[in-house]
């Protein structure tokens, strides 16, 4: 055997005891997960308040869209509507009349602020939020990420995403032109 058929072995035999023990050819990619705080209002209307499971999905302009199936389990706590103030952290239904509940979400990270919400309603009863707001929990400096108020203050219909998109707008002579969102299957899905 000469050298360079021997070398040609022992680079086969390494290669194959690094594919044995699992390892990659391929460079790995990271994904970086951000962390959201999603703030809701349920408005004070008699009936407002929900059981349901409620799905959200947010995004930017970039096409990076966060889905969470059931917000339901990423209760948090409930907030001071007047003030940023904890009310308490004691695990409690959300969506209910005159209440502001807190949400906290990990996904893939947006590359320019969130400009478009959206809310969908699963179940028999009724739902009206008041408002709907994602704020980015990252890095210092990551607050202009963060979206506007998205403002319902309407009973949701069931079983399809209602919401705003104040992405991509054009000013036309005929008035203000979005551009229309399609929605794929999300590989971006947060699951439980």
């Amino acid at each position: 055997m000469s050298c360079g058929e021997g070398s040609f072995l022992f680079c086969c035999l390494l290669l194959l005891s690094l594919l044995a023990r699992g390892e990659s050819l391929q460079p790995e990619k990271k994904i970086h997960n951000c962390t959201y705080v999603v703030t809701v209002e349920t408005t004070c209307t008699k009936g407002a308040d929900t059981s349901n499971h409620v799905s959200l999905r947010f995004g930017d302009t970039n096409s990076n869209d966060i889905l969470v199936r059931h917000l339901n389990s990423k209760h948090v706590r409930r907030v001071d509507p007047l003030e940023p103030e904890v009310l308490d952290d004691v695990p409690r239904k959300p969506f209910q009349a005159c209440v502001v509940d807190e949400f906290h979400v990990k996904g893939q990270c947006v590359k320019s602020p969130i400009c478009y919400l959206y809310l969908k309603l699963a179940g028999a009863d009724d739902w009206r939020p008041g408002y709907a707001q994602v704020k980015v929990v990252e890095a210092a400096g990551s607050d202009h990420l963060s979206s506007d108020y998205f403002y319902f203050r309407r009973y949701l219909p069931r079983h399809v995403w209602h919401g705003f998109d104040a992405c991509d707008k054009e000013v036309t002579p005929f008035g203000i032109k979005h551009q229309r969102k399609v929605f794929e299957r999300s590989h971006h899905l947060i699951k439980f």
